[in-house]
């Protein structure tokens, strides 16, 4: 889920900067400060969107810059357990399936795919049902359900574990297929 936030903080201007736009100076500052972080309460700060206001500057003695108070509003992407998200295989493993969904990955353990027995096979990057013939293919695109969460540091300390074994999930030609047999 995506969310934009207010928040307010102090930015550091270095003095070679002073001549340029203090706003957009300032918001250069902070998305290379918090672009990436992983905020457990808020998430994964996406971008700065805007200064809201911007205080007057104060310089400390020795270091030459200014410090400047901030409010100013930030999208982060925040996965949410039992959230039902799409995206895009981008990669095939043994074990399973990583999906990108938005600006992180998460991982469709084989056990997860469908409710067939899969199996890999190495030469085509792909996961196949047995019975059912379902091939997963990296680029496929795919609606899961997230069933596990860990939320630590940057983008690499998060893990999403997701699932595609629900009725409405797993790979769009899929569900056309479901909802096509259940009209007849």
């Amino acid at each position: 889920m995506y969310y934009v936030t207010k928040i307010v903080d102090t930015v550091r201007i270095p003095p070679d900067r002073f001549e340029e736009p203090l706003e957009e100076v300032a918001v250069e500052v902070l998305n290379e400060t918090y672009v990436g972080r992983m905020d457990k309460n808020l998430g994964q700060l996406i971008t700065v969107k805007e200064i809201e206001d911007i205080g007057i500057g104060k310089v400390i003695m020795g270091d030459g810059a200014a410090y400047h108070e901030v409010t100013f509003t930030a999208l982060f992407f925040k996965p949410e357990l039992h959230e039902i998200v799409e995206g895009e295989v981008i990669e095939i493993a043994e074990f399973g399936a990583f999906v990108r969904i938005g600006p992180v990955d998460g991982l469709v353990h084989v056990s997860q795919v469908t409710d067939d027995y899969i199996t890999y096979d190495p030469k085509k990057g792909s996961l196949t049902g047995k019975e059912s013939g379902r091939r997963l293919d990296e680029g496929d695109l795919v609606r899961a359900r997230i069933v596990a969460l860990s939320l630590k540091g940057r983008r690499e300390g998060v893990k999403v574990g997701l699932t595609m074994r629900q009725p409405g999930l797993g790979k769009f030609e899929w569900i056309e297929e479901e909802k096509r047999k259940s009209k007849k």
